[in-house]
């Protein structure tokens, strides 16, 4: 079963997902973040560059975002050519289900936009590195069963509800629903639902596109106009279904607010929100935190000794498949596919949990015969597709036995959220920011107060972590002190590294 773990203190948020007990996804959230993803600005073209057929879009970020050829709403095209008197041969595509391909060739980005132009947008992809917001004309709009595309008058259905008479009745109930022109994606959790509670979500999105609409006649260029609800929120939201056992929260305001979303989007959900109360730390607990300590190592042991090995580069990832103390129980062919078995299957989990995407090649153990090739790709394949909600393509098992995939990237991966370059070693390996140092540091402190509440504690630490914790988070050391009813001291040694520190209780 599905458990859903949130661990809040007053400088972070973390959502944990599991799978009997095997963590899937961390997600992280901080009062100092400023998500861009799913937002939608007014916007106003920068630069036109027909050579790459792109737009650069300044949406009042550090950096301006740029909007391909082919993230323009195909409608939106079609009546700027018209008004520009473009003579791009672009009518004679049928106007019924047109693929992008069809008419990227054919179109001057230059006769859809202009410089100096106000222009509605939605990131798709925050920015990365140099590397400004992905954005897009082709809107959506999330919600608790369907996904509303305002723009795209089409009908999509997730590949998980299977039943042929749910899918046309889901089908039909949606399309009767939704206004002319518009189209929506339905979602795993339309699965058997009410049509009273889809009606609903439906009319919700709606709503929340006219005023998108309604605010970018009146607003200032540059501003953001509609953001999505906030990440918890967000990952019930969309996690939430029958295969849910709980969702556990440590944090009683923040738990309140869940069981007030989730008696307002799915009340028969209710008895799954929880409130934990133990002393212990929920992601000790329950095993998470070191999860995702070892979600950052490179090396992963399998349950029958054999491992996988994890390497990123600018380029792709690469995995290798190594059998180690795997020893199998039959023939040396069957035991490379127990063993390449077992690996797929951790990979997919991999994958998902650090949040890999972008071309992945997959080195798996030689095997012989072409049925246990095929039979590794199908399962695969298989599980990618029934496990992991990002889309991916994979290509069958190569002659020297590789597998080559893509899979959509979607923001930073794991170790991009937690590490930085290390200074000293220039790339070569990766070491704790110092945001994340200082919450460890913290949450360290925390415990020690947990364990021996009504004591003064003394912490010596990095002089930059110092700076960090009574600058940034002044207020969450303020809130410590009174919830443990002491004080605390920090003290700072210029001696001591990032990852140092040493804690007196007095």
């Amino acid at each position: 079963m599905k458990k859903i773990f949130i661990h809040a203190t007053p400088w972070q948020t973390r959502i944990a997902i599991t799978w009997d007990d095997l963590l899937q996804n961390i997600y992280f959230d901080s009062h100092t973040s400023n998500p861009l993803e799913r937002s939608f600005f007014k916007g106003v073209v920068n630069k036109v560059l027909p050579g790459i057929q792109t737009a650069f879009v300044d949406i009042g970020q550090e950096r301006a975002g740029f909007l391909h050829i082919s993230e323009i709403d195909r409608n939106l095209a079609i009546r700027r050519l018209k008004k520009s008197g473009g003579n791009e041969e672009f009518e004679d595509i049928e106007d019924t289900t047109p693929e992008k391909e069809e008419y990227v060739e054919q179109v001057d980005i230059r006769n859809i936009l202009y410089e100096r132009e106000p222009v509605l947008v939605q990131v798709t992809k925050e920015p990365v590195g140099s590397k400004g917001a992905k954005l897009s004309t082709c809107f959506t709009v999330p919600g608790r069963f369907v996904v509303l595309m305002p723009n795209i008058p089409r009908i999509g259905i997730s590949k998980k509800i299977e039943d042929f008479e749910e899918r046309k009745r889901l089908r039909d109930l949606v399309r009767a629903h939704l206004p002319p022109e518009m189209g929506a994606i339905i979602r795993t959790t339309c699965d058997k639902q009410d049509e009273r509670q889809i009606i609903q979500d439906i009319n919700y999105l709606v709503k929340t596109w006219e005023s998108i609409q309604k605010k970018f006649k009146e607003a200032p260029v540059k501003e953001r106009l509609h953001q999505d609800i906030d990440l918890c929120l967000q990952i019930i939201r969309d996690h939430l279904d029958n295969n849910v056992e709980f969702i556990l929260c440590d944090d009683r305001n923040l738990y309140d607010t869940i069981y007030q979303f989730v008696k307002n989007s799915s009340p028969d959900d209710l008895p799954k929100v929880k409130l934990y109360q133990d002393r212990t730390s929920i992601f000790d607990a329950f095993n998470i935190e070191d999860q995702i300590h070892q979600a950052l190592e490179k090396k992963v042991h399998l349950k029958s000794g054999g491992s996988i090995v994890i390497e990123a580069t600018e380029a792709m990832t690469v995995i290798d498949v190594n059998t180690g103390r795997f020893l199998g129980s039959s023939n040396l062919e069957d035991t490379i596919f127990q063993a390449n078995s077992e690996a797929a299957e951790e990979i997919v989990r991999q994958l998902r949990l650090r949040n890999i995407g972008g071309l992945i090649v997959i080195d798996f153990i030689d095997m012989s015969t072409q049925s246990n090739q095929q039979k590794l790709y199908k399962m695969f394949e298989k599980m990618l597709r029934e496990r992991d909600k990002f889309q991916s393509v994979v290509l069958k098992v190569s002659e020297f036995g590789l597998v080559q995939m893509t899979r959509k990237r979607s923001g930073k991966t794991l170790i991009q959220q937690i590490m930085v370059e290390c200074k000293i070693c220039h790339g070569l390996g990766m070491t704790n920011s110092l945001k994340t140092e200082a919450y460890y540091i913290l949450n360290k402190i925390e415990k020690t107060l947990i364990e021996q509440p009504n004591h003064p504690i003394a912490v010596t630490l990095n002089p930059d972590i110092l700076t960090y914790i009574t600058t940034v988070e002044y207020e969450s050391l303020f809130t410590l002190e009174r919830r443990f009813h002491t004080k605390i001291i920090l003290i700072a040694d210029e001696h001591y590294t990032y990852n140092m520190s040493t804690i007196v209780v007095k």
